[in-house]
């Protein structure tokens, strides 16, 4: 069953779908009247529903019943990446979002090969924005995650104040076999808690962004004895929390 997150009307016990997911509905499934489909809520509720009309700027689906879910992760996790390659902040984001991640920043880093181009700013936005939404509805989830501008390590710093715990995974302390960091911060976090994460880009981090983030209050963490790229460690730290704190609880 098709899955969208759409607006939903409480007076009409409905929900009305817009812009490229009417024309999904439409054009791509083909879908006809009284057809079943899944809507998300604004507030992250989800309902079966069935369509009423499709018209060419809207469909308007009534509400058969509302599905009892618990699907998200028990804490909100933040993946800051600092801006890798190619396309593979793209995969970050489609992967880590079907792996529960709440928030994704990408990060100016010292090392980081490519430079943000601000022309192309609002493109590249709305395409990571695009892939979230389209990984949410494939992994049906009831949020979509949110992507923010690259931020500096300055702002990132202020920014994380308001997190319960903050890791920097740091390769040294891979090879030094740190193994107990990650396991203790999960072990601190209770439901509901928020955990933000940084990676370093293709180079990693160097070692005055390292100082500077212990100083403002993260942890610098191992992920294992091997050392992963830039777009394999925030799939492996998701991994590793929702069977910390789901499977094994």
């Amino acid at each position: 069953m098709q899955r969208y997150f759409a607006s939903y009307s409480p007076e009409n016990h409905c929900f009305i779908i817009t812009g490229e997911d009417c024309h999904h509905i439409s054009k791509v499934m083909r879908m006809k009247e009284k057809d079943e489909i899944l809507c998300v809520s604004e507030d992250q509720k989800t309902a079966v529903c069935s369509i009423a009309e499709i018209s060419t700027d809207q469909v308007i689906a009534d509400v058969i019943q509302w599905k009892e879910e618990s699907v998200e992760l028990p804490v909100q996790v933040t993946i800051v990446s600092g801006l890798p390659k190619g396309d593979k902040f793209e995969w970050i984001i489609q992967k880590g979002t079907e792996l529960g991640a709440s928030k994704f920043i990408p990060f100016t880093a010292d090392r980081s090969v490519v430079k943000w181009d601000g022309k192309k700013a609002d493109k590249k936005i709305i395409r990571w924005q695009k892939i979230a939404k389209e990984a949410a509805e494939q992994s049906h989830r009831t949020v979509i995650p949110e992507i923010t501008q690259p931020v500096n390590l300055s702002s990132l710093l202020k920014y994380a104040e308001g997190y319960d715990v903050k890791l920097v995974a740091y390769e040294e302390e891979a090879r030094l076999g740190e193994v107990k960091v990650l396991v203790s911060s999960l072990n601190e976090l209770e439901k509901g808690g928020s955990l933000l994460v940084l990676f370093g880009p293709e180079g990693g981090l160097s070692t005055g962004e390292v100082e500077k983030l212990i100083a403002g209050g993260f942890r610098p963490c191992g992920l294992g004895p091997r050392i992963l790229r830039t777009e394999t460690a925030p799939l492996y730290l998701l991994s590793a929390v929702s069977y910390h704190l789901e499977l094994l609880r």
